[in-house]
């Protein structure tokens, strides 16, 4: 599944995966009822520049998604706040790896730590 906003990525991807003779590749608006309720691993560079409320929903509503023992890989940018996008994570109940620093990039290994329930809950 490659889900985005975009539709002018979503025709890229769609183009790609074609020219390289993947026939499993799905595109979808993040909406498509089609889309699974469970992931067995996200692959995101998330749109930091929507903002840092909403990308913090969009990544608690995603990463919510993610099947029993699978985990996410989030690429970020470090002078767009990756560093505390990884501590928010953390706060948030994830457990967060850095897995790689270069060029100014990120690279984030994120995983559940505690059950669904209580991420993100404030009580």
């Amino acid at each position: 599944w490659a889900v985005d906003v975009n539709e002018r990525a979503l025709g890229l991807c769609a183009r790609n995966a074609e020219a390289a003779g993947l026939s499993n590749v799905r595109v979808a608006a993040p909406d498509d009822p089609a889309i699974p309720g469970r992931f067995a691993g996200i692959w995101s560079n998330p749109p930091v520049r929507i903002g840092k409320a909403p990308l913090h929903d969009l990544l608690r509503g995603w990463l919510s998604r993610l099947a029993p023992g699978a985990g996410a890989s989030l690429v970020m940018g470090r002078n767009l706040g990756a560093d505390s996008l990884h501590a928010w994570l953390e706060q948030e109940g994830w457990s967060v790896t850095r897995l790689a620093a270069r060029s100014g990039y990120r690279l984030l290994q994120v995983s559940p730590t505690i059950p669904e329930r209580t991420r993100g809950d404030s009580r």
